[in-house]
């Protein structure tokens, strides 16, 4: 089966194993989703995530951050789509939650946090949204 969008099954299964308490999740592997993951770990939503070769593509392991039994990820939610993209040009670059979420924007210099993105005065394609 091709995957159309595994920005969204990332996503889709971080969120699902946050809701019903896990303590890992198991994502096929790809450049783009360690470095997402990366961001949503130093932001402090998950405790860390490892890469695991195989013999195909390789898998994330992702291990969850919970505080007294609720997730830290509130909520996780895809912005920009390949049926609808969504651009943010420098001085119009969203904040999550008044500044207490994260949004995770593709730039011409990689993928980098909202906060990143302002400082380095450079927009791009809004991936997602986590808080």
């Amino acid at each position: 089966m091709s995957r159309t969008d595994p920005i969204s099954d990332l996503l889709t299964c971080i969120r699902n194993a946050s809701r019903v308490k896990k303590e890992t999740v198991d994502i096929p592997a790809s450049r783009l989703g360690q470095k997402i993951l990366q961001i949503i770990k130093e932001d402090g939503y998950i405790e860390d995530y490892r890469s695991i070769k195989d013999n195909k593509q390789g898998i994330l392991k992702v291990y969850l951050k919970y505080a007294d039994k609720k997730p830290a990820i509130m909520g996780i939610k895809r912005v920009s789509r390949p049926g609808l993209r969504i651009y943010a040009p420098k001085d119009e670059i969203p904040r999550v939650l008044n500044g207490l979420g994260t949004a995770i924007i593709s730039t011409s210099k990689g993928v980098m946090s909202d906060r990143e993105a302002r400082k380095n005065k450079v927009g791009g394609e809004v991936l997602c949204y986590v808080w």
